[in-house]
Formats: C-alpha cells, structure tokens, sequence
C-alpha cells in the first residue's frame, strides 16, 4: 500500500513548486520503474492511471465548486485578488475626496468576475486529465522537482486562457467592474498633475484568477492523499488506501 501511495502522491502536488520533495519523486521514480510489466502492489497499470485521474477529477471539482461560489475568492486571503498595482496611484489620489470607497468597491467586483468565470474551468481541466497516459506520469516523477507542476500548467493555461479571457470579460461587464473602473477613471482624470493610468482588468483577473485555481488544486490532491475522508469513490479507496 506504501508503494501505491508514492506512486501517487508526487502527482497530487500539482501546482506547489517545492511540496513534492526530491525523496518523493525518488521513490515515486522507484515504484514507477516496476509498472512496466503490469504489476503494481496487485494493481495493474491501468487501474493505477485511472485512480490517478479519478484523484485529479475529484481534487478540480472539488476546487471549481468552492471557488465558482460568491466569496470564493473574494472572502479567501490566500487567492483574493487585488486591484492591479497601477490602481494604487488612483487610490492615493482619490482617497482625500472620499473616494477611496469605490477602490474598494471595484476590488470586490474583480474577485466576483473570477468566481462567476471559474465554473468555465472544469470542463478544460477534465479534457487534460482524459487525455493524461501512464508515460505522463512517468515523466513527472523523472523530471526535477517541479515536473508535475510544469505538466499541469503547461497542459492547461493556454486552453483554460482561451477558455475563460472571454468569459472574464463578459463577468467583468456583469458584475459592474467595468462601470466602476470607468467612475473611478473618470473622476481621477479630473485630478491637476496626475499620471497616466492604465490597468487591464482581463488580464490581471484572468492571471490571479488561474494562480488561485491552481492553488487549491494542490491543496485538493494533498488532501486526497493524505486524508482518508477525502476519497470518496472505491477507485480512490483502493488505490490510495481506506
């Protein structure tokens, strides 16, 4: 049951350079050596693919639903987005005329575009997990200490870009960011001897909105293979243990 643990363990820390640590990906390296004649602590290759996946399937859906939901990224320290940092200047012009209060306002609205745009997600992340084969894995646990992270995002940033810029930007205007930026904008350029300022919202949402997806992933899958209440399906029970 050890061995079936590190063979799955490495992967689970998929977007967390440095949680994966060297003596993992050894051992996962060890264990993955010995699969090629179909063994596996009496799983076969194939069982062991499909309960990696499962666990990769579990851990997004479980990070879609909790961050697509008001507050999901808005109310959260670790993945809250902030204003863009050309914004600041704004804020610190505006902040003696009272103003500063729409600063805030708008910060909440960017959180609120990623959390409407983040259940476009799971779709892009369940094609990458489909299309992943043993050799992928084999890849990760040989490569350096970051292997699984560069898979994951190299696999899945430019489709779930693609995917959701659009959709970033519709939320963004649903929302009211926009509007906002654009009252804010507005008013600043009222303001004698100021700077030029110019923040895209798309961009920047899209950016953090994907660091934060990619966050909780890792903390899903170390959950998943550390936390026995967390495998919920019989695939995941019996390749990670009950």
């Amino acid at each position: 049951m050890q061995r079936r643990v590190l063979i799955l363990g490495g992967a689970a820390m998929l977007a967390a350079p440095g949680v994966a640590a060297q003596s993992w990906l050894k051992k996962g390296e060890e264990a993955l050596k010995g699969l090629g004649g179909g063994g596996g602590g009496g799983l076969g290759v194939d069982e062991i693919a499909r309960g990696l996946k499962e666990a990769l399937t579990v851990g997004t859906g479980r990070v879609v639903g909790n961050l697509g939901q008001e507050d999901g990224f808005n109310a959260d320290p670790a993945i809250h987005i902030p204003l863009p940092k050309s914004m600041r200047k704004v804020r610190k012009a505006l902040k003696p005329f009272g103003m500063a209060g729409q600063l805030d306002d708008l910060e909440v609205r960017l959180n609120r575009a990623a959390e409407v745009a983040t259940p476009k997600a799971k779709r892009i992340f369940v094609d990458a997990i489909t299309a992943m084969t043993l050799d992928d894995a084999r890849k990760i646990y040989e490569g350096p200490d970051d292997s699984a992270t560069r898979y994951f995002q190299g696999r899945m940033t430019k489709p779930l870009q693609g995917e959701m810029r659009p959709v970033i930007s519709d939320s963004l205007s649903e929302v009211g960011a926009i509007r906002r930026y654009d009252e804010v904008m507005r008013e600043y350029r009222q303001l004698p001897f100021v700077p030029d300022v110019k923040a895209d919202l798309v961009n920047h949402v899209l950016k953090l909105g994907l660091d934060g997806i990619f966050h909780y992933v890792a903390v899903e899958e170390a959950a998943i293979r550390n936390n026995p209440a967390k495998r919920t399906t019989e695939i995941l029970q019996k390749v990670f243990g009950n």
